[in-house]
């Protein structure tokens, strides 16, 4: 990839991981067969826990991510958080260390919640009931469907710019959004929502496993962050993180594919992975 430029036909192959939350299928890949020159393979957890690893990630450029393991909703006091597999950990960070490329997509932030490092490599956490995070206790984070909410372009340096490649400098979306924990400082921010990230417009992620849907009442969070996309280095890997994805709506519209497939063809690149180790 020439830098500043991609070429949206060259071939590619991405391994999709998917499930742990509810989506519609069809039209997600739908996505992905619009994608020309990109040959998705999708693969259901856990099966495709098994395969991240640099041996089963070896046939993929890289890996996508909208798929959200370690939460178990039929728990008697759910949410019950898992342990991920020692085989998960080892083989995801060895991958990671040989450089695969990583697109993360929507409720793949609140992927694998006992596991401090995911977080730490995503730049962010969604949780679905108070707990720790980077050693302070935090309320569970928040979710709102059907947001109509402008998106604004952050200025990147010329690594990131291929991310960002073809979006307008503002676009609208309807989408969810998450009230929940960004490591801004960890990140380079690539786009901006215009909504208000207060606790006034976002519900309880706990109440609703609870069965308490759309409510807030006893519920408090401080306001959050306005970043819907990021790139950051996780292990010696080029991510990046796109908070939108959750349904129809998302999928239909034409920024948020070019977003996905622009993510996709720079992770899978040799600027990406040289812009990763050049970061700190």
């Amino acid at each position: 990839m020439t830098a500043g430029v991609i070429d949206y036909h060259a071939p590619l192959n991405a391994l999709v991981a998917v499930r742990g939350h509810p989506f519609d299928r069809d039209p997600l890949e739908a996505v992905f067969q619009g994608m020309a020159g990109v040959a998705a393979t999708f693969v259901d957890q856990p099966a495709a826990a098994q395969l991240m690893n640099p041996d089963g990630l070896a046939p993929y450029d890289a890996l996508v991510l909208y798929d959200m393991p370690g939460v178990d909703f039929t728990h008697a006091d759910a949410p019950g958080y898992v342990d991920p597999p020692k085989a998960l950990k080892t083989g995801l960070a060895a991958a990671l260390e040989a450089g695969i490329g990583v697109v993360a997509l929507h409720h793949a932030i609140a992927g694998s919640p006992a596991w401090g490092q995911y977080a730490e490599w995503l730049g962010g956490r969604f949780l679905y009931r108070p707990g720790p995070l980077r050693g302070a206790e935090r309320p569970d984070s928040g979710y709102r469907h059907e947001v109509r909410h402008t998106i604004a372009r952050e200025p990147v340096e010329a690594a990131l710019a291929p991310i960002l490649d073809g979006l307008p400098d503002q676009f609208e979306m309807e989408d969810e959004l998450y009230l929940f924990n960004v490591f801004e400082e960890d990140v380079a921010p690539l786009l901006r929502s215009g909504h208000a990230f207060e606790r006034d417009g976002f519900y309880s992620a706990a109440l609703a496993v609870k069965g308490d849907m759309f409510s807030n009442v006893g519920w408090e969070h401080p306001a959050g962050s306005n970043l819907v996309a990021w790139a950051k280095r996780a292990g010696r890997s080029p991510l990046v993180y796109a908070q939108g994805g959750d349904g129809a709506s998302a999928y239909d519209d034409a920024n948020y594919s070019r977003l996905v497939e622009n993510a996709i063809r720079w992770a899978a690149s040799d600027e990406a992975m040289a812009w990763a180790r050049a970061r700190p």
